[in-house]
């Protein structure tokens, strides 16, 4: 481990960054050429004073979960992010498997451009990393669980409740293009203890997915039409696409509307409606990236 150059690469890295490459307002009479120390911490979910010791080579090891979140903040390419792990002296294994945690900046930076269509970055095993204003509008906030919960595939099937998003008739569809896209990504990590923990408590909790599993049924899941239940808007049908990553572990995910179709009128006024409570609650508007649909 070498902490001294260790803050000397967080360092320089934070000074190439502009605010708003990192989602973050410009501000103004800004003394320094990229971000702040304070900014760097908020979007890694670190202190101040912890990042400052860390630039200043003190402090303690980083742990693999933080230098993930730091090499997300600074949006770091992989061979920089390999580099940060190297030299906080942790294996650069275990900067492949925070895959979960960690976005690709390519994708951060075209989620950023997407301000008028709902769009979000998901993981081969549906965990949301982060969503723009109308992902969160028209899908609400992103689950904050870890571990196998954080993956909507897992609560589709041992929570109802996730099913609220989609007509029930769809239901069996979804069901059948989740299992069949699982097995896909199951092949592609390589059986990874993750994905074999994932399948094997689904197949003790679901009869269902269990059925479904047992088919051998794969298919990933690039496209389709599909109906959205907005409790505004109603039933928004809509197209949903996704662009992959190189390695296929993650995908940007965004929906347009049918041209003449009802949705091009809800996708404008979910644009007006945003996330507000219409009982007469806050608007919670703000871009959401998280460290792991």
């Amino acid at each position: 481990m070498d902490l001294s150059e260790l803050g000397t690469f967080l360092k320089s890295r934070r000074d190439r960054i502009t605010p708003a490459e990192a989602g973050l307002p410009p501000g103004s009479r800004r003394r320094v050429p990229g971000l702040r120390r304070d900014e760097v911490a908020q979007l890694a979910g670190a202190s101040v004073e912890y990042y400052t010791e860390l630039e200043q080579g003190r402090g303690s090891q980083p742990t693999v979960q933080m230098l993930t979140a730091l090499a997300r903040a600074l949006r770091l390419d992989t061979d920089e992010r390999d580099h940060l792990f190297l030299l906080a002296g942790r294996p650069v294994a275990a900067a492949a498997r925070g895959t979960a945690a960690y976005v690709q900046p390519a994708m951060l930076t075209l989620l950023d451009r997407l301000d008028t269509t709902p769009a979000l970055i998901i993981t081969d095993l549906h965990e949301t990393l982060a969503q723009n204003r109308l992902a969160t509008a028209l899908l609400g906030p992103p689950v904050t669980s870890a571990g196998p919960k954080a993956s909507f595939v897992h609560r589709w099937f041992t929570d109802p409740g996730s099913r609220g998003v989609y007509p029930v008739e769809d239901h069996a569809h979804h069901s059948r293009v989740l299992v069949s896209d699982l097995r896909a990504a199951v092949a592609r990590r390589d059986h990874d203890p993750v994905t074999r923990q994932l399948v094997g408590r689904l197949r003790r909790a679901s009869a269902e997915f269990a059925q479904l599993w047992a088919s051998g049924d794969v298919a990933v899941r690039r496209g389709e039409r599909k109906r959205i239940i907005h409790p505004t808007l109603g039933v928004v049908e809509i197209n949903c696409q996704n662009l992959f990553s190189e390695d296929g572990r993650q995908r940007l995910q965004f929906y347009t509307a049918p041209p003449g179709g009802p949705a091009v009128e809800q996708l404008r006024l979910l644009g007006v409606i945003g996330t507000q409570d219409l009982t007469g609650g806050p608007d919670i508007t703000a871009p959401q990236v998280r460290s792991a649909s």
